[in-house]
């Protein structure tokens, strides 16, 4: 008996991922055919260079899946986007979502299937493990005083700061009803932040969250982040200067005008602690952190000053 009662999409945003994909993709689908039948496979490849445009037509033609392909990067969020209408307008009514570094089992797609059919205006996510078993993404709450983070297993009884969940994008299980809901994703981020967002913008819409326990993913965040195999911690340029960034984007996105100036005063603080999540050891050996703080910095300070309407016309709350 099918598990999904509907349709079931696999979309993946690749960008110069295609050896990836054929690691982490082609068991996922298998894994999902599994346990429910006729489950389409999209991969939107973001633009990154012509070798890798034909190594990502090599492994979509091989394994029957649907190629898309933007003729520029369109980030994270676009692509995902593009995805996902795609994947409705073939008739899909649910929406696997998942990194090229990333695999699910079948079980774990069970228990999200269970709980999104329960529910249809839930969003699930399983919990992800890094390729070590450590867990890298459990719930994360974020803290609406400053903009910070924290994991949801370290709530401490008596912190009365407000904080909202949210899912991380790295897998998520996304109905129908959810993306109507929501409206997908904001594509200005490009990248980070995003699924912050849209976890904020689910629920504001009525729908609901859900981190399903029982759901287990593998992400191996080194295959599409590390800035220097050598360097085991750091992240790359492009992960620091937009985690900078974006943290202010939200916060003219969503926040009043006293959370902003609040955020805006702690930048200098948070880009420090984004840019340390890479370890103190990349600075000795890279210029690259300090350039992402430097553009991360002073782009956050220009959203801030600009707060209003974004760069596509539109007014922020």
């Amino acid at each position: 008996m099918p598990i999904v009662h509907g349709r079931l999409a696999v979309v993946v945003v690749n960008y110069a991922s295609a050896g990836l994909l054929e690691r982490n993709l082609v068991a996922v689908a298998r894994e999902a055919r599994a346990i429910t039948p006729g489950v389409s496979v999209i991969v939107v490849d973001n633009w990154s260079g012509a070798e890798s445009r034909r190594a990502a037509q090599d492994v979509a033609r091989a394994n029957d899946w649907v190629l898309i392909e933007p003729e520029e990067n369109s980030g994270f969020g676009g692509g995902v986007n593009i995805g996902v209408t795609r994947a409705l307008a073939d008739g899909a009514t649910d929406v696997l979502i998942i990194n090229p570094d990333a695999h699910i089992d079948r079980d774990s797609l069970r228990a999200l299937a269970a709980v999104t059919t329960a529910s249809r205006t839930t969003l699930a996510s399983p919990v992800i493990e890094d390729s070590d078993g450590r867990t890298w993404f459990a719930g994360i709450d974020l803290i609406l005083d400053d903009g910070t983070m924290r994991s949801r297993r370290k709530r401490a009884e008596g912190d009365g700061r407000a904080f909202e969940p949210w899912l991380s994008g790295a897998c998520l299980w996304i109905t129908r009803e959810v993306w109507e809901l929501s409206g997908g994703f904001d594509d200005d981020y490009f990248l980070y932040w995003e699924d912050v967002d849209f976890s904020r913008r689910v629920v504001a819409a009525g729908g609901t969250l859900a981190l399903v326990e029982e759901a287990r993913a593998v992400h191996d965040e080194g295959g599409t982040q590390r800035a220097e195999p050598q360097l085991a911690r750091a992240k790359s340029e492009g992960y620091y200067y937009y985690n900078i960034r974006n943290r202010m984007l939200f916060a003219v996105r969503h926040l009043d005008e006293d959370s902003v100036r609040r955020w805006r005063r702690a930048i200098p603080r948070t880009a420090r602690e984004v840019i340390l999540r890479g370890g103190r050891r990349q600075l000795l050996q890279s210029v690259a952190p300090f350039r992402a703080y430097l553009r991360g910095v002073r782009e956050a300070r220009r959203i801030a000053r600009t707060r209003g309407t974004d760069q596509k016309g539109r007014t922020w709350s």
